[in-house]
Order: C-alpha cells, then sequence, then structure tokens
C-alpha cells in the first residue's frame, strides 16, 4: 500500500500552506493537505489514518500530539482532499479529531530547534466500522481507535513531513 501528496516530498519541508504558521490559519489549524493512496490490500473495508508529531509529548506523558485523527474512512476511498471542513463527522460517514478539536491540525513547531517530524500513518482494515465516538479528549478517542483497530490491520502505509515556523 502505497500513501502520497503532491504537496512535499516524502521526507521533506511540509509547505506553511498546510501549517498553523499559514496567513489567516485559525489558532491551531491551517489546511489539510490533499492524500491519496493505492494498492490496498486485499480484503480491505475501511482505512484509519493517524498523523502525529513525535517529538511533542502531552503533559507528561508518552502521549505524541495528535495532529489529525480519521477513522471509518470507507473503502472506496483513495484519498482525501485537500482542506477537509471542519465537523466530528466527513460527509462519507468518517469521523476526525485532533488536539485543537474536530478539525485538521497543521504542523507548528517553533522556528527555534530542529524540524519536527509528522508521520501520517494510513492503515487499512478488514472491518467497516469502528465501534469509536468522538470524545472531547483528541488523546483518548485516538487511544480508543488505535485499541479497536488491533487485530483488524491488513496493512499499513507512512509518509513523513518536516516542518519548523520560518524565522
Amino acid at each position: 500500500m502505497t500513501l502520497s501528496t503532491t504537496a512535499f516530498p516524502d521526507g521533506g519541508t511540509i509547505p506553511v500552506k498546510y501549517t498553523q504558521a499559514a496567513p489567516g490559519a485559525a489558532p491551531g489549524e491551517g489546511t489539510s493537505p490533499a492524500l491519496t493512496w493505492s494498492n490496498a490490500p486485499a480484503g480491505t473495508q475501511s482505512f484509519v489514518l493517524n498523523m502525529h508529531d513525535m517529538e511533542v509529548v502531552r503533559n507528561k506523558t508518552t502521549d505524541d500530539q495528535a495532529h489529525w485523527v480519521v477513522w471509518n474512512i470507507p473503502a472506496t476511498a483513495k484519498g482525501l482532499p485537500e482542506g477537509v471542513p471542519r465537523g466530528a463527522q466527513l460527509a462519507d460517514g468518517s469521523y476526525q479529531i485532533s488536539a485543537t478539536g474536530q478539525v485538521y491540525r497543521g504542523p507548528g513547531a517553533p522556528a527555534n530547534g530542529p524540524p519536527h517530524h509528522y508521520v501520517f500513518e494510513l492503515y487499512a482494515l478488514d472491518t467497516t466500522k469502528l465501534d469509536v465516538q468522538p470524545t472531547a479528549d483528541a488523546f483518548e478517542t485516538r487511544t480508543n481507535v488505535m485499541k479497536a483497530i488491533q487485530g483488524h490491520i491488513l496493512g499499513k502505509a507512512v509518509y513523513l513531513g518536516l516542518f519548523k515556523r520560518p524565522q
């Protein structure tokens, strides 16, 4: 299975447009990049996307930053469009959440220090629907989603972007 975007190369710098530093971006948000995937394993019934920042941990825990979790994406989907609108449930029936709320949370690493690693993980599942509802806490919801996919993963694709705020 392959995950890709035309917004930036795998392992490359994420353009400001897709980050919290974008002009006009609401606090903690940004525009989600268009993502596409192909070669899903036979038997795929749905997808889960988990975008996270490996350099940021939550309040003295081992939880890294939840930038975007989208689950119950239909098996017929071949990607997500640029600029996914805010809201708990998307038009295709999938759900989304981030540390900002029911919306994509763009990269927001500070200008000082090295770039942060933003990992997009796409999981192909053998089940059509995870019985997970969004909670008020994105980290709790992500934990629930990741527990629910155990034993259902048919394949995984990963894409990496780097970002730190411009000086």
